[in-house]
């Protein structure tokens, strides 16, 4: 299965393709697709240069993003890391 993710070009949010072809700034509301319908996605969302910024297609299951082994995914789904480690000072 596979997520559809990219930048918004209005504001640089991070979003993620969800349920009825609406775009969330939600990892929890990504929608997994199987891999053709996922490749037709990515296409639609490369084809709007103007609203999206380097979409991309990254492997999931039921749970997220599976092993959640890179870095940049987990950092994308669960938020920026500025500041925290300042949090216990």
């Amino acid at each position: 299965m596979k997520i559809l993710t990219a930048n918004r070009l209005a504001d640089g949010a991070v979003v993620w393709l969800a349920l009825g072809g609406r775009w969330s700034t939600e990892f929890e509301d990504a929608v997994r697709l199987d891999p053709e319908p996922a490749a037709a996605a990515l296409a639609q969302a490369e084809a709007q240069p103007g609203r999206f910024v380097a979409p991309y297609l990254i492997e999931a299951d039921a749970a997220g993003v599976e092993r959640r082994e890179r870095l940049r995914e987990s950092i994308r789904a669960d938020g920026p890391t500025a500041g925290h480690s300042l949090e216990n000072v």
